[in-house]
């Protein structure tokens, strides 16, 4: 006997719920402390001054003030220089 009725079913229709990712406050805007500034999968932005990153990645400020964003060339370990972007916030 077949498990499957005549209606048939599909094997598709799995997928997974978006994670909301990206830049959450923006160059100028004011932050408070431990709000997100970023959400990332990896290290793409990196953290500058009154700024961390959580376990899971995610860019957060340590005090009030604004968020700045710089692009940075630094030094990679092989010796060519590579682009970074650092976040920080500016005290108010």
């Amino acid at each position: 006997m077949a498990h499957t009725k005549a209606k048939g079913t599909s094997k598709l229709g799995r997928d997974s719920r978006s994670k909301r990712l990206g830049v959450k406050i923006f160059a100028g805007q004011k932050v408070s402390p431990g709000e997100i500034i970023i959400r990332q999968r990896g290290a793409k932005y990196f953290a500058g001054n009154n700024v961390k990153i959580g376990s899971d990645d995610t860019v957060y400020a340590k005090t009030a003030g604004r968020v700045a964003f710089e692009y940075k060339k630094i030094r990679h370990f092989s010796g060519r220089l590579k682009g970074k972007t650092i976040v920080s916030v500016v005290a108010a």
